[in-house]
Parts: C-alpha cells; structure tokens; sequence
C-alpha cells in the first residue's frame, strides 16, 4: 500500500495481481490498482483529469492522460472520499507505475496530486 498526501488531498494506492486474467505464455499479466482520494483539506476540490506513467520491466513505458477516472469527475467536500479500481497490462511480471491527479479547488486554484511509485508485481518476483 502507498500514501500520499498533496495539498490536504490524500491517496492511498493497493496495487493487486490478477492471475485469472494473466497469461505468462503470451506473456501478459493484470494488475488491479485501488485507488482511495479523500479530500482533508477545508476546500470542496474535483478531480479533473489523470496522468499515469507505467514502466515494465523490460523497459517499456506507457503513459496514460485523460480525463477524470473510470469515466468520471468525481467532487469531494471536505471529509469525503471517493474510491475507484482500474486495470493495467504489463508484457513482464513486474513494473512500476506513478502520476499525478489534477485536482481544481472551488477557488479556481489548480494542482496535482502526486502518486509516487509504486511496484506492479507477481507475488514473490521482487521484494
């Protein structure tokens, strides 16, 4: 599990692999990440888009922008917490994914929320 915590916006990322739907033989393996955004700050904010850049093992690199997630804008009050699951394909068992959500306050002001890296990995393939 990792935390972050950007501008009173805190995010916590559980990274999951998913053996029913990996095939090393192709090779392609799945990984979950569960995302929770919960908004300690004292501004309501919406998150407005996403930026995710996710390297395999073998030096490969996707980068991934759009907006919102999984096809929404969610807004947070304070005190709210929004939480979502989305999936990542690697060609190796193991890689390392960051990015950054753009958050807008109620006030115009506009940042990241960073998500530092973390690992995309196959139960005991990498410590």
């Amino acid at each position: 599990m990792l935390k972050d915590f950007t501008n009173g916006i805190r995010i916590i990322v559980t990274p999951e692999y998913i053996p029913r739907r990996s095939d090393p033989t192709k090779p392609v393996y799945l990984f979950a990440y569960h995302i929770s955004i919960t908004n300690e700050s004292k501004e309501n904010i919406q998150l407005l888009s996403r930026y995710w850049h996710i390297t395999d093992s073998k030096g490969n690199v996707k980068e991934t922008r759009g907006p919102g997630v999984i096809g929404k804008k969610p807004r947070l009050r304070s005190g709210e917490s929004f939480e979502y699951t989305s999936y990542c394909h690697l060609s190796s068992e193991f890689g390392v994914m960051h990015g950054t959500f753009q958050m807008i306050r109620e006030d115009g002001f506009t940042f990241d929320a960073n998500i530092t890296p973390f690992k995309l990995a196959i139960p005991f393939s990498v410590n």
